[in-house]
């Protein structure tokens, strides 16, 4: 069964630079339920605009705890 959370992400493009240089490869985002969720940077891409990443989004998980996909939900 996949595991589903959605986070509210707020990352200027100045930051994802920090990701595709590959000094960080995690990000840390609070989920609407109050969770702390880490999850690999490189999920990122199929979202980022050119302004950053900003927006709430669904993250998929498998039972393993392994990604799946990253869907935009809102503004």
């Amino acid at each position: 069964m996949h595991q589903r959370v959605q986070v509210i992400l707020n990352i200027p493009a100045h930051r994802l630079e920090l990701y595709y240089q590959g000094i960080v490869t995690t990000v840390a985002a609070e989920a609407t339920d109050g969770r702390i969720v880490h999850f690999p940077a490189n999920v990122l891409r199929p979202v980022v605009q050119s302004h950053g990443v900003y927006g709430t989004f669904e993250l998929v998980f498998d039972e393993h705890n392994k990604f799946v996909s990253i869907t935009r939900t809102g503004n």
